[in-house]
């Protein structure tokens, strides 16, 4: 639980990721269900501007996290779909880094709508696992790696279909953005042992950044729609 919250905080403090969080309140009205919140840092970032924040996840050790740190939130454990909110009630819906862990994503997606008013905003943030660019000495090794992690999780390429998840349940004027997280530095040493696992590649990634030329960079999907009345 500490690695995670560490590898999540560390995420969050990189000067692109609060931007995309930014970027990602925009629209959203003055009520909205955060889902997958995690440690509950967007939640805690809309409800000091004034809005509802309503924080889901299904770890209840997560949960108790985000309430010891954001006490004006609102924070529930529950499924992504089946959000603990009524019909209609929100004016957004946030889903960020989730839909990927989901067996059938669009049945999060249904559930957004369920939730949102009539021309409510639904922001899906996420990546595409097989879209990670890693420099190596070993391109193929590296090219291998970064599939057998997708293929570990069970929508690795959701992010590509957001557009057409919105599209296909009732969502309007769909749009999409591609924003790339960049790092050089030891940070993102976590992800890449959780990748690669001990041995002579995870070494030369961490040699790369005892000698400032790591490069991970990791395009980040943003879809959002409106849903229709």
């Amino acid at each position: 639980m500490s690695a995670l919250l560490s590898a999540l905080d560390a995420f969050d403090d990189r000067p692109k990721a609060r931007e995309l969080r930014e970027r990602t309140y925009e629209g959203l009205g003055d009520s909205v269900v955060d889902v997958g919140c995690g440690s509950g840092r967007a939640v805690g970032e809309l409800a000091a501007r004034g809005k509802r924040a309503i924080g889901v996840d299904l770890d209840p050790a997560m949960i108790e996290v985000a309430a010891e740190r954001w006490p004006a939130g609102e924070f529930h454990v529950a499924e992504a779909t089946a959000l603990p909110v009524d019909d209609g009630s929100v004016t957004g819906y946030r889903a960020d880094k989730i839909l990927h862990a989901l067996p059938e994503p669009e049945q999060a997606v249904v559930e957004a709508r369920r939730v949102l008013a009539a021309n409510g905003r639904a922001v899906l943030i996420g990546q595409d696992w097989d879209t990670f660019v890693i420099d190596s000495d070993d391109p193929g090794l590296t090219r291998r790696l970064v599939h057998a992690r997708a293929d570990g999780v069970p929508n690795p390429r959701v992010a590509r279909r957001y557009r057409n998840l919105l599209l296909d349940n009732g969502f309007v004027d769909v749009t999409v953005e591609v924003h790339t997280i960049v790092w050089t530095d030891a940070a993102c040493l976590p992800t890449l042992a959780a990748m690669g696992g001990e041995g002579a590649w995870l070494d030369e990634q961490t040699a790369r950044a005892s000698n400032d030329r790591l490069f991970l960079a990791v395009p980040i999907f943003v879809a959002s729609g409106t849903r229709a009345g």
